[in-house]
């Protein structure tokens, strides 16, 4: 489905200034480079992270303007990345959406218990899933 996505106009809020910084923390490299694709076609900057540690870390460094967050990372549970970074005031303010394939009972719970915006089930819509990603930097415009 990633495939299928369509070229949308970029929205004005990202023509001006710099564009926004998204995180991709996801382990598989063929879904970050399709999804990285997409969206710098959208106008955002894309920083990538294949394990948590390293999604952690660069969240801290990088600041972006929102994470999307695989739940099946090798290091460690993405609800645990997800609760670390809603837990640091470097971080707290941060959107994160779960973009993951888990489909366990509660599984939208727990993502919205440890601090995540938006849980998106894989396989996704791609222009669902920009759309999320245009509220979410909507709604956490000032963090």
């Amino acid at each position: 489905m990633v495939d299928e996505l369509e070229t949308l106009p970029v929205a004005e809020s990202h023509k001006v200034g710099a564009p926004k910084k998204i995180l991709i923390v996801e382990d598989d490299p063929d879904q970050v480079e399709a999804l990285s694709l997409r969206l710098r076609q959208q106008g955002y900057s894309v920083l990538n992270a294949l394990n948590g540690a390293d999604g952690i870390e660069r969240a801290h460094n990088e600041r972006p303007d929102l994470v999307l967050l695989d739940l099946s990372l090798p290091d460690q549970e993405g609800l645990d990345v997800c609760a670390k970074l809603a837990d640091d005031p470097r971080t707290c303010g941060m959107p994160v959406i779960v973009v993951s394939g888990q489909d366990r009972p509660n599984i939208v719970r727990e993502t919205r218990a440890a601090g995540c915006e938006f849980y998106v089930h894989k396989p996704y819509d791609p222009n669902a899933l920009l759309t999320l990603i245009r509220a979410a930097l909507d709604q956490n415009a000032s963090w």
